[in-house]
């Protein structure tokens, strides 16, 4: 039973992700490259918060504090891999039209969507990662949730979450690279706004009580709300439209009716 929960909240996480990395980024070296660099700088942001609530000893008890200067440290540092990515872009789309790799399309470097897409993939994937893997270390057993009194919505909550914030990273990522492109700051502060708001009401989830779901979708709900509207913002974003959408399912129902 545990092994089937084990595999069933990994496939829930990681399914999705897994998808997007195979059909988007990892036939093209590039994409492969700016991805693990973007993880990179996620985890320089989780060594800086770290190091800032080991540093601040009286707030070491108040999870608060430490999800308030992490999403601000994660912002920055998403920041800060912007102006490497955009100070690269010359030597990167020099390497692309030199290589005789078929797999790599120098397009990606016109097309800056693309590039913030993928850099907004790593940050979502290692951060989901970190918030789920000690979650799954735990679900293998020799125990279950739900033993001693513990909800047992613990564990599908938690890969539902992480799921969300790997996607959530994606959208906020095309958002906030366009937004510094054409210097409008106020499409930053609210990724930043949003980054924080779903931190935050993830704390929710510190007061449910066993057999208590309605804790549990007070924070799902609004997540994944914030989730579609992220996304729909970011499809906007990179251009986008109703139209453009309907014609793509148009011509892959056309190709299953000649196939």
């Amino acid at each position: 039973m545990t092994l089937m929960e084990f595999f069933g909240c990994t496939f829930i996480t990681f399914g999705p992700p897994f998808a997007l990395f195979v059909f988007t980024i990892a036939r093209d070296p590039m994409r492969v490259i700016v991805l693990m660099a973007s993880a990179f700088f996620w985890l320089c942001a989780l060594l800086m918060s770290s190091i800032v609530w080991f540093a601040v000893v009286p707030l070491r008890d108040h999870l608060a504090f430490g999800v308030v200067f992490s999403v601000l440290l994660q912002e920055l540092f998403r920041f800060l891999f912007y102006k490497i990515l955009r100070k690269a872009h010359d030597g990167l789309l020099a390497v692309s039209q030199q290589t005789t790799e078929q797999h790599v399309t120098p397009k990606d470097f016109s097309n800056r969507h693309i590039m913030a897409y993928v850099s907004g993939l790593g940050f979502g994937v290692i951060a989901g990662t970190f918030s789920i893997v000690n979650v799954l270390a735990d679900m293998t057993g020799p125990g279950t949730i739900g033993i001693e009194g513990d909800s047992k919505f613990f564990f599908w909550t938690s890969a539902c979450l992480s799921l969300c914030i790997v996607l959530l990273h994606t959208a906020w990522g095309v958002i906030f690279f366009s937004a510094l492109d054409k210097n409008q700051w106020t499409r930053v502060i609210m990724v930043i706004a949003a980054h924080m708001f779903f931190s935050c009401i993830s704390l929710v989830n510190q007061q449910s009580s066993s057999d208590n779901s309605g804790v549990y979708m007070g924070s799902l709900i609004p997540s994944y709300l914030l989730l579609i509207g992220s996304g729909a913002a970011a499809f906007l974003t990179a251009g986008g439209s109703f139209v453009n959408l309907k014609n793509a399912l148009i011509c892959r129902k056309g190709r299953y009716e000649i196939e």
